[in-house]
């Protein structure tokens, strides 16, 4: 009998960058690079582990080239930091970067209230980080925020979110990490977001990136597998909000994404039990509640058999 062979998909763990901005308490440059190398040892490949912005707007990252200089450059891990502009890109630069990513937003409203300029002024700004990076053969991953809806303005047009998805592909992003910042898209929206996104850009270059202020989050990601995206962004422990979006909550957690593709067959090389006593830690560190169901349920399993 013929096996049909698992198919892949790439988990993104974004905790230790968009995670812990949004958490009040600030850890210290150890613990996260402790918490990093925490998420490796899962078998984690892809971990956003800084960003290169302002201290004064983003207390929780300052100091992010001491936690880029002090992970191993020879783990086989992709560590990315955030970078707003040409400057915060030759800061990552010097601590030995190797992969970066931009931002973007679908919404005029948002780009205004969050980066203080509209999306074609983005552009302006980042269009030389594109170029600088590929001079350096620096990676560079995009993000389009608010592609299911905007805090500020409400509904955003799915073609609005294609032609900026199109427009950072075309400037040379390898990815484009598609945002439900606010939490509010559901799976048939999501569904035509991507297929929709799909027509302008290959659907290799998509991944989904999904807060889950209204419980949707799982079935987004589900959604939009069904639409044939193999890449996601998660958090360890649902960590996690926008500073720029009242009342939105965390990435979807790692612990339940994994579970979900687990379950689902396709194989992703790491090990969801390792995550789960991961966030458990993480949660207990920063005082805060772990937001994974998944992660919860298995320390209770934990709990009962010892």
């Amino acid at each position: 009998m013929s096996m049909v062979p698992m198919q892949a998909v790439k988990v993104f763990e974004v905790g230790p960058r968009d995670g812990l901005q949004n958490e009040r308490q600030p850890l210290s440059v150890a613990a996260r690079v402790g918490l990093i190398g925490e998420l490796a040892g899962t078998g984690l490949r892809h971990i956003e582990a800084g960003a290169f912005v302002s201290p004064r707007w983003v207390p929780q990252m300052a100091g992010s080239d001491e936690v880029l200089r002090q992970l191993p450059s020879n783990d086989g891990v992709s560590y990315t930091a955030l970078v707003p502009n040409r400057q915060g890109f030759e800061a990552a630069q010097r601590a030995g970067c190797r992969e970066v990513a931009v931002f973007a937003a679908a919404s005029e409203a948002f780009s205004r209230n969050n980066i203080n300029c509209s999306i074609d002024e983005s552009f302006e700004r980042f269009t030389p980080v594109l170029r600088a990076a590929n001079e350096a053969s620096i990676r560079v991953r995009g993000y389009v925020s608010c592609v299911l809806g905007c805090p500020f303005s409400g509904a955003v047009a799915p073609e609005a979110v294609a032609k900026v998805a199109r427009r950072l592909y075309e400037l040379g992003c390898y990815e484009i990490s598609l945002g439900d910042t606010i939490g509010a898209g559901g799976p048939d929206e999501t569904a035509q977001l991507f297929e929709l996104c799909a027509r302008q850009l290959p659907v290799a270059a998509l991944a989904g990136h999904f807060h889950d202020t209204w419980g949707m989050a799982i079935a987004n990601v589900h959604a939009a597998l069904a639409q044939g995206v193999r890449t996601f962004d998660s958090s360890v422990a649902g960590l996690g909000g926008c500073p720029y979006s009242p009342g939105a909550s965390g990435n979807v957690a790692t612990e339940d994404l994994l579970y979900l593709l687990h379950g689902l067959g396709y194989s992703t090389g790491v090990d969801l039990e390792a995550v789960a006593q991961v966030g458990v830690r993480i949660s207990a560190q920063l005082g805060t509640a772990n937001r994974s169901r998944a992660g919860l349920a298995l320390a209770a399993r934990s709990a009962r058999e010892h």
